[in-house]
């Protein structure tokens, strides 16, 4: 009984509206109440011919109940099926916070007006759930036997996820006919609210504080090393990941806990919702039971004596305020499963009294209580340096103030200070006979650039290891929020977030080729959390003249992840690493994306080099 199904009354938008008036949707005709059934309401678009309308004495089977939270209501099917594969015959009747007075298995005639209601709003750009609201109903008789669930597997998910609007509609896929054979989008939209079932489901986004996971029901299909879903191109999002929530009161049955990897054995059932933060899910009335797989978290092996080992780690809005607890996992992860790396790349530390909107920026209380709880677990004793942000400038948490930090192991490496560096002044890359250098260290790079707008500005120190100066910048690039969907109404998605990362990619290539402009030979290392893909336009820009490579593309293809959204193993953080830097050893350390139980929701890296 997840508690994000929640949400407000369901309406007719001005989406539909608009759709009407520009003539994209026939406006119905009236009809007698014994004409209409649920497939007529479904349509074969995403949006009802009937939107906006009442009908009267729609016949069908109750299938399901949410008898839960203020957007309860129940499912019911026409038995009785067209023979057009793109109407959907079934359809949930809205009640919100009163729970209908029905039971699964009842022939009932409902009664009410249809809707469209979008998850978010209209300009969330999810796709919309046809509705029956403010119904009313009749019972005809009980326990009847139910509509035989559709079964997902790869010969009913088509590999092509989504039609392309981008030729018109605004990009709009709701005027567009549903191709089930042909769009999984399609496949799965002409089953909505209709019971479908995957069997012995392979898990691949682990159970989500709000008692939801996610399968794949394309077992054979771009899997990583270690069981997700590998998410690889633009081209290919994984058709076969669908959301499974439960219907089944927790008393009853616990929703399983469940890692990648894992298993729903048995058959998983339920009605096809589409969730309020997007994706198709099952409201699942009958649960497989949980396979555990043995996921392992992974330890990387220790740095030599002549290796420096660098880390880049987003640590989720660590402040004082966070518990005591998730501060000692990540000591521990630190010390035992990344064997105590020489330099770590903070990403997400938040100032020294977290989400308070004050005029606090600092955050040396904050790293102290990191650093703490590293020494208690029996690592090195670290110094840190970073740089306080102007407040309220730079994005996250309001009031948190995030920003990036080093940490550094005194006893295997030195900081090279150079004062200067504060919130506003941009580093610059000094030449002393063909020496490198910085003119603060650490500094920051162009942080008055329009691009770091509400957004993390990197931050460059020098270092020296054995002698010889190593340069590395740590990263936390704009989020992508604001971008539209995978599964959205809108195809091919718009991505409008990409732009400003772009632009920060290109000014972290520009101040690494100032670097190499004075000597050819530096060392450098760019790390952390750069909100993007190695196949995205900003790695391009980031790695624009070859002055960096991306380490995570010398991976084998399905270890390529370190991140699990919608049931997606993506890549989000990097470490890159200049030409002179020879032969780097990589490994993207999973300890978290891939489990419910995290201490963040990345997974760390590290790589180790001698300079």
């Amino acid at each position: 009984m997840s508690p994000r199904a929640l949400r407000g009354p369901a309406t007719v938008t001005a989406v539909v509206a608009s759709a009407l008036a520009a003539g994209l949707l026939a406006a119905p005709q009236p009809a007698a109440a014994a004409e209409i059934r649920i497939h007529d309401i479904q349509g074969s678009t995403r949006i009802s011919p009937f939107a906006g309308k009442q009908v009267s004495e729609v016949p069908g089977t109750v299938t399901a109940i949410r008898a839960f939270g203020s957007s309860r209501g129940f499912w019911f099917q026409d038995p009785h099926p067209d023979r057009d594969r793109a109407t959907s015959e079934a359809i949930f009747v809205y009640t919100g916070s009163t729970t209908p007075s029905v039971a699964v298995g009842d022939a009932v005639r409902v009664s009410g007006t249809v809707s469209e209601y979008y998850p978010g709003g209209a300009d969330a750009g999810l796709q919309s759930v046809t509705e029956l609201t403010r119904a009313t109903w009749t019972v005809e008789s009980p326990g009847n036997a139910l509509p035989a669930a559709v079964a997902l597997n790869p010969s009913a998910v088509p590999d092509r996820y989504a039609p392309d609007a981008s030729g018109g509609n605004g990009g709009n896929i709701e005027p567009l006919r549903l191709r089930p054979n042909s769009y999984a989008l399609d496949r799965y939209e002409s089953l909505e609210g209709m019971r479908v079932q995957v069997k012995d489901a392979p898990v691949v986004g682990a159970t989500s504080p709000y008692d939801e996971l996610w399968v794949t029901a394309e077992p054979g299909h771009a899997r990583t090393a270690r069981g997700g879903a590998l998410y690889s191109s633009y081209r290919d999002p994984n058709a076969g990941r669908v959301k499974v929530a439960s219907l089944i009161p927790f008393a009853q049955r616990p929703f399983p806990v469940a890692d990648v990897g894992d298993r729903l054995t048995g058959t998983t059932a339920g009605p096809l919702d589409y969730d309020n933060f997007g994706g198709y899910e099952i409201q699942a009335t009958a649960l497989g039971e949980l396979t555990d797989g043995n996921l392992a978290r992974e330890t990387t092996r220790g740095q030599k004596a002549d290796e420096l080992s660098i880390a880049t780690y987003n640590v989720e809005n660590l402040s004082p305020k966070t518990a005591q607890a998730k501060f000692d996992r990540l000591a521990s992860g630190l010390v035992h499963n990344l064997a105590s790396p020489d330099i770590v790349a903070l990403e997400e530390v938040q100032d020294d009294n977290g989400p308070t909107n004050d005029a606090v920026t600092s955050a040396g209380a904050t790293l102290k209580k990191l650093t703490d709880a590293i020494a208690a677990a029996g690592g090195p004793a670290y110094e840190w340096r970073q740089i306080d942000p102007a407040d309220d400038q730079d994005g996250g948490q309001p009031g948190g103030n995030i920003r990036v930090a080093f940490l550094f192991n005194p006893e295997r490496v030195s900081f090279t200070d150079v004062a200067g560096g504060d919130a506003t002044t941009a580093v610059r890359v000094t030449d002393d006979g063909g020496t490198a250098g910085l003119s603060a260290s650490p500094g920051r790079i162009d942080p008055q650039n329009p691009i770091w707008k509400d957004s993390r500005k990197p931050l460059v120190g020098q270092f020296s290891f054995r002698g010889r100066p190593v340069f590395v910048i740590a990263n936390h690039f704009n989020s992508k929020g604001g971008d539209q969907g995978l599964d959205g109404r809108f195809q091919p998605p718009a991505r409008s977030s990409e732009t400003q990362r772009t632009g920060q990619a290109e000014a972290v290539n520009a101040f690494v080729k100032k670097l190499l402009a004075v000597d050819a030979r530096a060392q450098v290392v760019v790390a952390g959390d750069l909100n993007d893909y190695q196949f995205s336009p900003a790695l391009a820009d980031l790695t624009d003249g070859g002055v960096l490579t991306d380490l995570v593309t010398g991976l084998p293809k399905n270890e390529r992840y370190g991140y699990v959204y919608n049931g997606n193993s993506q890549v989000l953080d990097h470490i890159l690493t200049s030409r002179a830097v020879r032969r780097p050893d990589y490994d993207i350390v999973h300890i978290n994306a891939e489990f419910a139980d995290q201490s963040s929701d990345h997974d760390p890296q590290i790589v180790r080099l001698k300079p």
